[in-house]
């Protein structure tokens, strides 16, 4: 008989483990929608510790819906087709030309590697659009800014459809305009669209920061609506931040119950953030 010795690692995964009890029956049958974006877009080996974490949470009851970006990528096709662009303020011109590259480069390419990854860990995802079954409707955000679009009509019906066969849904940031057009949603504002829309338990927005700061460069761990308020106006938060701020605000007044700014950077952030004490970023409630 051969003996075999307690290893100590060993012994801390069965405490971790038992102590995700209460977490794994807190969110199950929740609706989660993550944003993606990031490092944990970044190279292959984050890419597939990012589709575990999301097949381990459909396989204890968790509904994922995935919500992607791919700017750099879409930078690189518009390079490689010498396709030039004009700015107004800071912000790409989405004119047809680049529009048909955004389109092709996110609903294509990053869709379908999201698609992959969570597929070869033996999830069942799904790739998709804002055009998908009327899921995003949008109205031009800033006409100088030509095809950006803002959601203005939600259908989730499709999402709802593909919970009940166990599916996960990832969604690229595209638009249709009411007259057919075809619009590029900024990712995080169609992340808290869609969460608003299902009335999501949480929206995790991930990101290659530690969180929200305060005004000592401490990251604060959890805040209300009011706190996020008086510290943008403060100027506390400020650059990147406030749209990801903003987003959560919006989410959280819309019915989601929870938004978390969550850094991607650290390994299986989504679990920490779900299933454990500890979390990996900033919490926003109403």
């Amino acid at each position: 008989m051969k003996k075999q010795d307690m290893n100590r690692d060993w012994i801390a995964t069965a405490e971790t483990l038992s102590s995700a009890l209460p977490y794994l029956q807190r969110y199950d049958g929740a609706i989660v929608v993550i944003k993606l974006g990031g490092h944990a877009m970044g190279s292959d080996e984050a890419m597939d510790t990012f589709a575990r974490d999301i097949v381990l949470m459909r396989q204890v009851g968790v509904n994922p819906v995935i919500v992607h970006g791919g700017g750099p990528m879409i930078n690189a096709m518009l390079d490689k087709l010498q396709i030039k662009s004009d700015f107004v303020n800071g912000k790409r011109v989405t004119d047809a030309a680049t529009m048909e590259v955004v389109e092709m480069v996110l609903s294509g390419v990053v869709n379908k590697r999201i698609v992959q990854a969570i597929n070869r860990q033996g999830g069942a995802a799904v790739g998709l659009s804002g055009k998908d079954a009327n899921l995003i409707t949008c109205t031009p955000t800033d006409p100088d800014l030509g095809y950006v679009g803002t959601p203005s009509e939600m259908d989730p019906s499709v999402l709802n459809h593909l919970f009940e066969q166990d599916m996960i849904p990832v969604i690229a940031p595209i638009g249709a305009g009411p007259n057919g057009e075809t619009f590029n949603i900024n990712g995080d504002t169609a992340a808290g669209a869609i969460a608003a829309s299902l009335k999501a338990d949480r929206l995790l927005l991930l990101t290659d920061v530690s969180g929200v700061k305060n005004s000592d460069g401490d990251v604060v761990t959890e805040l209300k609506a009011a706190d996020v308020e008086a510290m943008t106006r403060d100027g506390v938060i400020l650059g990147g931040m406030i749209p990801k701020t903003e987003t959560a605000l919006s989410a959280v007044r819309s019915g989601v119950r929870a938004c978390t700014i969550v850094d991607g950077r650290v390994p299986n952030a989504v679990l920490l953030e779900l299933f454990t004490d500890h979390g990996a970023g900033s919490m926003i409630r109403p």
